[in-house]
């Protein structure tokens, strides 16, 4: 396992940790699809197990020995492991590694929606979800509380971006995720896959969750807004129902993750 020493910044094959937005990974050179960044020994060995392929690592200290490890267990001896001072590498991120570790990896090739749906029941739809932080929230509830996959529209935040898998735990890397185009062809492929489409959002026709709770379909799509706007009108308008959360004490609405926890806890029956 090639462990390197640095000393200077100067080593071209630490160009995939030097300082880059989230876009700038994504058209990384070299790479076919992109590349994120996995923080903390957990979320590289979510991703390794998930079948994603590193490309380097940078350790500090006794993180060293566990990236090595998690590299040769799953097959990666080769994958060089850059380890230096913690002042010298938060100079090359721009952040400090307070979890330890920090991996290039590859992105993997987006699946095809309707590979997805096949054996599904439970699917979240995440539309114009702008911030990562929410996007990430959401991704730990679905892995935590159950749903077979989670579909983004095109203006969603990316959930591969470095906040957004931070603060899910690495469950980017579990729940199977997709993109999908814009709402006429996403109400077409739910539909003629037997979902039904259930939108999140405070209209006056909605019902609420614990009625619709009671007697689920069989298949169902979740959909839920962006942080303030909400759902769009061409979502409500592809839905097939749609559903609010009853709130007290004056309160209209939830923060969309904690939303999308207690809405998919009460459909996940």
């Amino acid at each position: 396992m090639p462990v390197l020493a640095i000393d200077s910044l100067d080593d071209p094959r630490l160009s995939d940790f030097a300082h880059l937005t989230d876009v700038a990974l994504k058209k990384a050179r070299g790479s076919e699809h992109g590349i994120y960044l996995a923080e903390s020994l957990l979320v590289l060995e979510r991703a390794l197990r998930a079948g994603h392929v590193p490309r380097s690592v940078l350790a500090l200290g006794a993180s060293t020995h566990e990236a090595t490890a998690a590299l040769a267990q799953y097959g990666f001896a080769d994958v060089p492991v850059f380890t230096g001072p913690g002042e010298l590498l938060a100079d090359l991120t721009g952040y400090i590694l307070h979890r330890g570790l920090i991996a290039s990896m590859n992105r993997p090739a987006l699946v095809d929606p309707s590979t997805l749906l096949e054996k599904a029941r439970r699917i979240v739809v995440l539309e114009n979800v702008v911030d990562p932080t929410n996007v990430g929230a959401i991704f730990r509830s679905a892995g935590a509380i159950g749903a077979d996959a989670i579909f983004v529209t095109p203006r969603c935040s990316d959930p591969f971006y470095r906040r957004a898998i931070r603060v899910s735990m690495g469950t980017v890397l579990q729940v199977p995720w997709t993109r999908v185009g814009e709402w006429a062809e996403t109400r077409e492929l739910l539909a003629g896959a037997g979902f039904h489409i259930a939108a999140l959002a405070l209209t006056p026709d909605a019902i609420g969750l614990r009625d619709f709770s009671s007697r689920l379909p069989e298949r169902l799509a979740l959909v839920l807004g962006a942080e303030g706007e909400g759902l769009t009108d061409e979502a409500i308008r592809a839905s097939d129902t749609v559903v609010q959360i009853p709130m007290m004490h004056g309160i209209d609405s939830l923060n969309v993750a904690a939303a999308s926890a207690v809405a998919m806890w009460a459909v996940s029956g």
